[in-house]
């Protein structure tokens, strides 16, 4: 279109713009057919807008995240269509990484898995925008939120005043009983345990002799020698053997960091207990007991030999996406340690992320992604996105929708792995699941149910520390001392537990490590993480 012609054309429609969206709403009642904004945005003639989004899913889901019912359903109820520019997880952050260098920006990333440094940094360079203003203009479910549940204002607020981000959250449980309290849950083989006559270990010398009986006395009863006594993956999540190290003391967690009751915060791997615990570890390892893969395997090998039923002992988040959902393997409580205490080391994990996405400088239609996203933060939908929807008859659908009471009830399971149908028909994202919820817009589920009584009755009981370390949203600069300290310092620390694990010289080596852990950084970081625990405590 020449420039008369768009002159003309502005001046035949007489409009004054007051958002980016009541512009395109304008311009498409004026216009003969679809047209696009100054964003390349597409918009039909009936008003509706087109957003480009990037996104991740699981490889289990569709390719399309539209052929999803659940943004099938948002997309009527919004009249927005979403422009999907979507990655399998194993790719997405290298993906996401490159179209934010080239420039070549979406106007948003859903389900963008930010961490904290990223995101200030991302709104330093420009490439993201503060989200403040939207939030109280045009995000009333949001605000709903953040209202009844406070402390989450001051968490997705950055040190300078501004909100980078949309989070998720997920209430299930409080303080020690929360259901992110503890990840890597010990499940022992139940069905060798009576073959053999054995009884529930109470202490970590009674675990090693259970142990060494499962790999010694064939309690599969197949004639070979092909149980595996313990497994584990040997990196900080679900699947690590930590769980075992509060036995000897203050215990460890995936961020090495605690805190003790007198609020100092402590760097685990630097305490006396964790070297016992590491001594205790490489005695199973002499003995035999010790997964000959724990060190190297990846999810699909330890997920093989575990629906296999082929562990004595191993850990996860819940048995049932390992070993399924049978008789075969129970918890095991925590064990006392050579001094008789028990104790179980706190995660400091929440059913929290700030990160969860962000709306990028080049969005041109910010009134109506802001809209777009506050339907992520009602309730009804927030359960959907988080576990999956109902009424699809195309599978096996997560709920059943009560219209009458506006609420989702979670249908049994029936033998599926919750992981995987979750993964197939979840979305997601940004969205909040309070507490307050469940008995009003949804139920517990069976699973999570489950769990939260583990962690209230079995672990709960024996925290000796009574405070996690608070979720800390640190400066930039900060931020940019400790990601810069914890590549080489928990690299470090892996590194030599793992020698440690299998050569036994972690008292020959210890002072020499004691003095790398200080060169790399360690009395900056404590410095770091204690300043932000007592900001956190004073707000």
């Amino acid at each position: 279109m020449e420039k008369s012609q768009k002159l003309k054309f502005a001046r035949t429609c007489k409009a004054v713009s007051v958002s980016i969206l009541a512009s395109a709403l304008l311009l498409s009642a004026c216009g003969n057919g679809g047209s696009k904004n100054s964003a390349g945005n597409e918009q039909d003639p009936s008003g509706k807008v087109t957003l480009n989004v990037m996104t991740q899913s699981s490889p289990l889901a569709p390719a399309d995240p539209n052929d999803k019912l659940i943004f099938k359903r948002l997309e009527e109820k919004t009249n927005i269509h979403i422009n999907w520019k979507n990655f399998t997880k194993d790719v997405f952050v290298e993906k996401r990484n490159l179209a934010m260098a080239s420039g070549d920006l979406p106007d948003a990333i859903f389900d963008a898995g930010y961490g904290d440094y990223e995101l200030l940094k991302l709104a330093k360079d420009g490439a993201i925008i503060p989200l403040n203003d939207l939030i109280e203009q045009y995000m009333p479910n949001l605000k709903k939120v953040l209202e009844e549940a406070p402390e989450y204002k001051a968490m997705i607020t950055a040190p300078d005043g501004n909100i980078y981000a949309f989070p998720w959250i997920e209430e299930l449980g409080k303080g020690k009983e929360r259901i992110q309290s503890v990840d890597a849950v010990p499940w022992i083989n139940v069905e060798w345990l009576n073959k053999l006559g054995l009884e529930m270990p109470k202490t970590t010398e009674e675990l090693k002799q259970v142990l060494i009986a499962f790999k010694t006395q064939d309690p599969n009863g197949n004639g070979q020698a092909d149980e595996i006594p313990l497994s584990f993956i040997n990196k900080p999540g679900a699947e690590d053997l930590v769980f075992l190290f509060a036995a000897f003391g203050l215990g460890e967690n995936p961020d090495h960091a605690v805190v003790t009751n007198d609020g100092k915060v402590v760097f685990a791997p630097a305490e006396e207990g964790y070297k016992n615990a590491v001594k205790y570890i490489n005695e199973l390892y002499k003995e035999g007991l010790i997964d000959v893969e724990a060190y190297t395997q990846d999810w699909s090998t330890y997920l093989a030999k575990g629906k296999d039923h082929r562990y004595g002992l191993y850990f996860t988040w819940d048995k049932s996406n390992i070993t399924g959902a049978n008789d075969s393997y129970e918890v095991m409580p925590p064990v006392a340690g050579p001094n008789g205490e028990i104790n179980v080391a706190q995660t400091n994990a929440l059913g929290f992320h700030r990160g969860r996405m962000v709306v990028t400088s080049t969005n041109k239609n910010l009134e109506a992604t802001a809209k777009w996203v506050d339907q992520m933060y009602d309730p009804i939908q927030s359960v959907q996105n988080n576990w999956g929807t109902y009424g699809d008859e195309t599978q096996q659908n997560i709920f059943e929708y009560d219209e009458a009471s506006n609420s989702l009830k979670h249908l049994p399971l029936n033998g599926t792995a919750p992981v995987e149908l979750r993964e197939k028909t979840s979305v997601g994202g940004p969205l909040a699941i309070l507490d307050s919820y469940f008995g009003k817009y949804t139920t517990v589920p069976d699973d999570a149910k489950e769990r939260m009584q583990i962690v209230k009755e079995v672990m709960a009981p024996h925290m000796k520390a009574e405070q996690a370390m608070p979720n800390v949203f640190h400066s930039i600069d900060e931020l940019e001392r400790l990601t810069t300290i914890e590549t080489d310092l928990f690299a470090y620390v892996l590194r030599k537990r793992t020698e440690w694990y299998q050569n036994g010289k972690i008292d020959q080596e210890w002072s020499g490590y004691l003095q790398e852990l200080d060169r790399l950084g360690l009395q900056e970081w404590l410095k770091i993480k204690q300043d932000g625990y007592d900001r956190a405590m004073k707000q």
